[in-house]
């Protein structure tokens, strides 16, 4: 059997061919089509990774109240936001509330898959020994590629999975331009140079609050970014 997999939506075709399609990458999923329905399960066992849907039924912010739940049960249960909504508002909100990650409906099943494997993969490797990772470290910036997980001045700046993998992008190679094309390949993306541009800003928010005076990361107009040499 699989790793068990909760998706929460609330129109029963999208979620049935969700649950189909996870199952034949090998996954146990299970749907559910409300937040009180998901709520009920969840209270006599959490999945291992859970995708919700921000409007549910006539609960229009109920995704984000099934997150702010989870996150009370469980710090390190994968959330992923899968969704309609795709404001700058609506992601900081999820993000905020303890998401691993959010994506789009536009988002293929192998993308998904693949960040639901990444997700998987972290929570593996936060059980291994620190000695067994891969570290990159710049100046103040820490980033242990296998658990994920990026640092400040040693505070943890807390990055999506899609985040994670462009900073990573950046990090590698400082100094050196990457373009839209090279940060979507790094992080499995397909989107218009408004979403990198989003994704940009976020991560820059996100170093920013542990750091005021961050500005490691440069935009070099008509072409792409670099992290400072």
């Amino acid at each position: 059997m699989g790793r068990s997999i909760a998706i929460v939506e609330d129109e029963p075709l999208i979620r049935a061919n969700y649950v189909e399609a996870l199952n034949r990458f090998g996954y146990d999923t299970r749907g559910y089509g409300s937040r009180q329905e998901a709520s009920n399960a969840f209270a006599i066992r959490l999945p291992e990774l859970v995708i919700i849907d921000i409007g549910l039924g006539d609960e229009p912010e109920g995704g984000f109240d099934l997150c702010r739940e989870l996150r009370a049960k469980s710090a390190t249960l994968p959330i992923i936001f899968l969704t309609a909504r795709d404001s700058d508002f609506d992601v900081i909100s999820g993000l905020r509330l303890g998401a691993d990650d959010y994506l789009s409906k536009d988002t293929s099943l192998h993308q998904l898959a693949a960040r639901i494997a990444a997700l998987f993969r972290r929570i593996e490797s936060l059980k291994a020994p620190a000695s067994s990772e891969t570290v990159i470290g710049h100046g103040p910036l820490k980033l242990e590629s296998e658990r994920m997980r990026v640092t400040w001045n040693g505070e943890e700046v807390p990055l999506t999975v899609t985040e994670f993998w462009m900073v990573h992008t950046l990090v590698r190679f400082p100094g050196h331009v990457k373009n839209r094309d090279q940060l979507m390949r790094e992080a499995e993306l397909v989107v218009d140079d408004a979403t990198i541009t989003s994704h940009i800003k976020r991560i820059r928010k996100k170093f920013i609050a542990v750091a005021a005076e961050f500005d490691a990361i440069e935009t070099v107009h008509g072409v792409g970014y670099r992290w400072r040499p």
